[in-house]
């Protein structure tokens, strides 16, 4: 048994606040074919939540859905109480939203530190006016250990785990205030997934909130507030984590192959 698997983390106060994230009736669609069907869920400041479901269940097309990567309808779909219907995916990513494909899309010819920079933007401040989590390259190699030897090679050159972590690390780059992490824990080594969970952690502790698609239910227990299962484009499920965790019913009929 891998450390990640000991046993849930310590619950963590979460200032309850109006959501950051309001999705009321996502519908989306590939061509013809219709995925999500009247998705409900938010996300709140300071927040980690875990989309969970088998392959197929359109955990990461709901991601897709919120940053306009997708034809996509909803009845709310509101960031920082501002509408984003119709917003693309650049102009959601201005907004403060970034996002984290499972396929690692690294720039393979340019280096680390090359890639790192191409997703710098400039430090965001919170309505209230505090200051948003401001990344820079030096706190990145510290929250990602492994990429700070690796920082003159080529992208394409790393291993998959390593490109995980420069894809987001290279997002953090761009300040967000929420974080979609498309299944983080996906063909890694478990003891990147173990680094993985710090990193989770650590940008908790910083103020970003967090909405991650995921399939590993020890490691989604260790990370998250809350979580949404879906089945076949559907929420079957909301509540917090530890309640889905213990509840074996649920796991059986959504979650195990």
């Amino acid at each position: 048994m891998s450390r990640f698997e000991i046993g849930p983390a310590a619950p963590v106060a979460v200032q309850r606040t109006a959501a950051l994230l309001e999705v009321r009736q996502l519908d989306a669609w590939y061509g013809a074919a219709q995925i999500l069907r009247e998705v409900d869920l938010e996300v709140r400041r300071g927040e980690v939540v875990a989309l969970m479901g088998r392959n197929g269940a359109g955990k990461s097309t709901t991601l897709k859905a919120i940053m306009g990567l997708v034809k996509r309808r909803a009845r709310t779909l509101e960031f920082m109480g501002r509408s984003v219907h119709d917003l693309r995916p650049f102009e959601m990513a201005r907004c403060g939203v970034g996002y984290v494909p499972e396929d690692r899309r690294v720039f393979t010819e340019l280096t680390v530190d090359e890639n790192l920079s191409l997703g710098r933007l400039p430090p965001r401040h919170w309505p209230d006016g505090k200051p948003a989590a401001n990344w820079d390259v030096e706190e990145l190699y510290t929250l990602f250990p492994p990429l700070q030897p690796l920082r003159k090679r080529l992208a394409g050159t790393l291993s998959g785990g390593e490109q995980q972590m420069l894809t987001i690390a290279r997002t953090l780059m761009g300040n967000p205030f929420l974080l979609l992490l498309d299944e983080p824990s996906e063909g890694v080594a478990p003891v990147v997934v173990e680094q993985m969970v710090g990193m989770v952690q650590a940008l908790k502790a910083r103020g970003t909130s967090i909405l991650l698609s995921e399939q590993n239910l020890p490691f989604a227990r260790l990370v998250a507030d809350r979580s949404y299962v879906l089945e076949k484009g559907v929420v079957r499920h909301a509540g917090s984590m530890e309640s889905l965790f213990q509840d074996e019913t649920l796991k059986r009929k959504y979650l195990t192959l």
